[in-house]
């Protein structure tokens, strides 16, 4: 044992060179401090947090035998990388985690020369670490590239066309698959359940044992065995599919123990060409409660570290998701060509009610967007009515499929889009602004923007009815407390209507912004118009206001441009007008993560910044 291994260990380790000066025989102190000093802060700041307690142990060997920042490791998502931010300096700053200017929960390249590629969805470490790789290569440089990927990643079309181009790419690549059988929700598929069961079984190992024992007294007979061993276990052991690739398979090993993990990441680091290690892990190690419900402690809010999360005694305000969540049960029954898909995100988008209620008519494909699209198209041809409940920045990972799929062949599936606008803590890898701007241009689409939670449910309920293709688009969380109906009420294609009648000015407010519109309006006294459509927008509507204003202003929480503000100006210009036209939304750049409120009011979307707008552009007119 060395001279610090009496003392507290993490706090000596201000980057990976400190943990490489330490002994074999001090790295298990090591992890179990470090655990303890995760579940204490993330207690304190939330965050992601199961998947960040199974990764522990990996993480503390990779940086000791890799030589970072030299070697680069590639981390696919952030669920995995907060061990990896406290032994690389940022220790002291844990307590920012997720906050305004503070740490990013995800691995982000200009916070750190150690977090090698900037991340948030998941299933790009390959890609991003065989560019490394090859870069290297070229640059004659000598350097080891990781990619660590989840078994829920591994799901996706993207990490299996990186491994078939690494396979044949003559360069020294190490891919980790950690293999802790949990993506967000369950995970799902034929691949995924044909790897568990081919991973945990023990005949193939056992009859080569055997094999070995009886055949090793005659080394030729064992040669033998060996090569036509190679030729049927792809039907026994799930290693020969990704040799198959041209990897070098080896595993599973025991991800948590670091007399293994270390010896093999050594051994391999010594080895040429793509290399493969399968880990396996478990989500919350090391914390009963996580261990418990690894789900529930995925991504987690402030709790007790002692007594884990508690249910709140306090009522909890409706958020738009369960909204959706109970529009889907409540439409499923009403109308049975309804069928729900989800790309791995039951929990996060409102689906365990329709998941358990209407398990035959409920379709989770894994983390695979472009898969969940085209395959809602394909439903759609038959006469069903698919609903894809997707995040909006995850939906821009399929935009071909959804404008040459849905769209170009103008099939009706709706796109019930959550995470419209700025989502907080998660950051720009998650905020979703862009989806106005980015389904707007496709011909044949229809844009919602509902304002409320009662507007959501009835604009979910009107795209159902639509004979083209639809998306309802709707914040994180809580909106203005406005309880839904319990029928299926629809409301007229293509029409807003005015909130708050006054002068001079007409805010045009398009979904969330209409709390803060109708606050502006207060001070302002103008005119308020609930949008509710960006496309087709109300043209109607448009031209009654600047026939009675001077000064239009459009207040949206996306880019502002190619927005719905750009619909306005389309439409003043189409009919000639001179109307002064003000756009309000957000800037032409990545907007940091950090609280929403605090956020918007920096982009001047809160009331006070949309009445300072509205003031200055006055002046200057």
């Amino acid at each position: 044992m060395s001279e610090v291994s009496n003392t507290s260990l993490l706090s000596t380790i201000n980057s990976p060179a400190d943990l490489r000066n330490l002994t074999r025989e001090d790295l298990p102190q090591l992890t179990n401090e470090l655990r303890d000093f995760l579940v204490e802060s993330v207690s304190k700041t939330g965050g992601h947090f199961s998947s960040n307690l199974g990764t522990i142990e990996l993480t503390v060997a990779l940086h000791y035998v890799f030589n970072t920042p030299e070697d680069r490791l590639v981390w696919d998502v952030g669920h995995q990388c907060y061990a990896h931010k406290i032994l690389t300096g940022r220790r002291e700053r844990m307590n920012t985690l997720r906050m305004h200017s503070g740490l990013s929960g995800f691995p982000k390249r200009c916070e750190s020369e150690y977090d090698t590629f900037g991340v948030g969805h998941s299933s790009t470490s390959i890609s991003a670490a065989l560019g490394m790789a090859l870069a290297a290569k070229q640059k004659g440089e000598p350097r080891k590239v990781v990619a660590i990927i989840g078994d829920g990643a591994m799901s996706a079309g993207m990490a299996f066309e990186a491994l078939n181009n690494a396979g044949v790419a003559d360069t020294d690549l190490l891919v980790i698959l950690n293999d802790n059988d949990m993506s967000i929700s369950p995970p799902v598929g034929a691949l995924n359940k044909y790897l568990a069961r081919l991973f945990s079984g023990r005949t193939f190992n056992a009859a080569r044992r055997a094999g070995e024992k009886v055949l090793g007294v005659a080394p030729p007979l064992l040669e033998f065995a060996k090569r036509a061993e190679e030729h049927v276990k792809g039907m026994l052991t799930p290693g020969t599919l990704f040799e198959e690739f041209g990897f070098n398979y080896i595993g599973p090993i025991d991800g948590h123990d670091l007399d293994s993990l270390i010896p093999t990441l050594q051994n391999l680091s010594a080895l040429k060409g793509p290399q493969f290690l399968h880990v396996i892990t478990k989500k919350g190690q090391g914390y009963k409660h996580a261990e418990s419900d690894p789900i529930l402690y995925h991504g987690v809010g402030k709790f007790e570290a002692e007594k884990g999360i508690t249910p709140s005694t306090a009522p909890a305000k409706l958020t738009y998701t369960q909204v959706f969540g109970d529009w889907l049960c409540d439409m499923a029954a009403a109308d049975p060509r309804l069928v729900g898909i989800t790309p791995a995100m039951r929990e996060g988008s409102g689906m365990v009610r329709f998941a358990e209620q209407y398990a035959d008519r409920y379709y989770d494909v894994g983390i695979a967007e472009q898969h969940a699209v085209t395959f809602a198209a394909g439903l759609a041809c038959e006469g069903l009515k698919p609903v894809v409940a997707i995040y909006s920045t995850f939906l821009q990972r399929a935009y071909d499929q959804l404008v040459h799929d849905v769209a170009l062949q103008n099939l009706p599936v709706v796109f019930a889009i959550d995470r419209g606008g700025l989502v907080g803590a998660d950051g720009p890898t998650h905020h979703g602004t862009f989806d106005i701007s980015y389904l707007t241009c496709i011909p044949n689409m229809v844009v919602m923007t509902p304002a409320d939670e009662a507007e959501c449910r009835m604009l979910l309920s009107t795209a159902m009815t639509l004979d083209c293709p639809s998306a309802v688009r709707y914040p994180r969380g809580s909106g203005m407390g406005t309880v839904p109906g319990t029928d299926l009420a629809t409301l007229p294609l293509g029409k807003g209507e005015i909130r708050r009648q006054g002068k001079g000015v007409a805010l045009l407010a398009f979904g969330s912004m209409l709390a803060k519109a109708l606050a502006a309006g207060d001070v302002l006294d103008a005119t308020v118009a609930n949008m509710r459509f960006v496309k087709p927008i109300d043209r109607e509507l448009i031209l009654q206001l600047a026939g009675e204003h001077s000064l239009l202003v459009s207040v949206e929480e996306n880019a502002v441009i190619g927005g719905a503000g750009s619909e306005v100006a389309r439409v003043l210009e189409e009919a000639g007008l001179s109307t002064r036209l003000l756009r309000l939304g957000l800037p032409d750049h990545f907007i940091d993560h950090g609280d929403h409120a605090r956020l918007l009011a920096e982009l001047g979307l809160d009331r006070d910044g949309i009445v300072s707008a509205i003031r200055a552009s006055s002046q200057s007119a």
